[in-house]
């Protein structure tokens, strides 16, 4: 299981759109010490489909460098089933266990399909921890509540957790010793009275001392005073492309935000004006990152 408050870390990409190894790193490392409990690399915000599979590896093997690299999840970002396992042993080899990783994109398929794609992964790779990727809107396809069921009753030690983008499953799945995380942070509160285990998010990256306030006044019972404010940030940025919201705004602090994979793009001058506007009203701004 993991429980928490987790981010979908940004990718940073020098000028020429290559994969900075060093920034990532770093940039994931200050998201843990500012709140989060763990962060996901190569999530669908991370770019996962453009990046390529070379710089991920580049990227994974400098992983056991980081003093967080026990909170890391490796998202594969991939379709390829053979793909999938061969950049997952290569994480392992690293030291890497964790692996958040959706169905194959494109292809129209049923639950038990879905079921034959883990199936094989971890007929390959026995000793891993999988968290499954529920989004149909990037997938094309929607975890049922008995194709969760089924992989967990088949491999209760492989398949510790979803992540749960559609929404479909954070109010009625129930599974022992089974992470059930929303993907969004309007969500965060009345997830975790619903016995959800945490979040995992795009926002996070600039969210997390205010997400991690309200799981911790959760978890003691305390008045929550940060949740309106959490909910009211998240709903602003889910106006907009997440992740041109989120390379705009951090591009405040490093002008290497601005580097976008085509086709993604940062927000126009008009959506910039009324999304900083927006925020501006919330008085949500750059000193959330940089308190501690």
């Amino acid at each position: 299981m993991i429980n928490g408050i987790y981010a979908a870390t940004l990718s940073v990409l020098d000028q020429n759109l290559a994969l900075n190894i060093r920034k990532t790193i770093k940039y994931a490392e200050n998201l843990i010490d500012k709140g989060c409990h763990g962060v996901v690399f190569f999530g669908s915000t991370g770019q996962s489909q453009l990046v390529s599979i070379g710089e991920k590896i580049q990227l994974i093997n400098s992983l056991p460098k980081s003093k967080h690299s026990d909170k890391f999840i490796i998202g594969t970002g991939l379709n390829s089933l053979a793909d999938n396992i061969n950049l997952m042993k290569i994480a392992k080899s690293n030291g890497l266990n964790r692996f958040l990783i959706m169905p194959p994109a494109y292809y129209k398929y049923e639950d038990k399909d879905v079921i034959n794609f883990y199936s094989r992964i971890i007929d390959e790779i026995k000793n891993c921890e999988i968290i499954l990727y529920n989004f149909e809107k990037l997938s094309g396809y929607k975890f049922s509540k008995e194709c969760v069921e089924t992989l967990v009753e088949n491999f209760p030690q492989q398949i510790i957790g979803v992540k749960d983008s559609s929404y479909n499953l954070f109010e009625n799945l129930k599974i022992k010793n089974f992470s059930v995380m929303p993907g969004s942070e309007l969500k965060l509160l009345k997830g975790l009275e619903l016995g959800c285990s945490g979040i995992i998010t795009a926002t996070t990256n600039v969210t997390s001392i205010l997400a991690r306030d309200v799981f911790d006044k959760y978890q003691s019972n305390s008045t929550q005073i940060s949740n309106e404010k959490l909910c009211s940030v998240r709903s602003v940025f889910d106006e907009y492309n997440l992740i041109s919201g989120l390379h705009t705004f951090m591009s405040q602090i490093d002008n290497d935000f601005s580097n976008l994979l085509p086709p993604l793009k940062l927000l126009n001058a008009s959506e910039k004006k009324d999304f900083f506007m927006k925020l501006e009203q919330l008085e949500f701004d750059l000193k959330h990152l940089r308190a501690a």
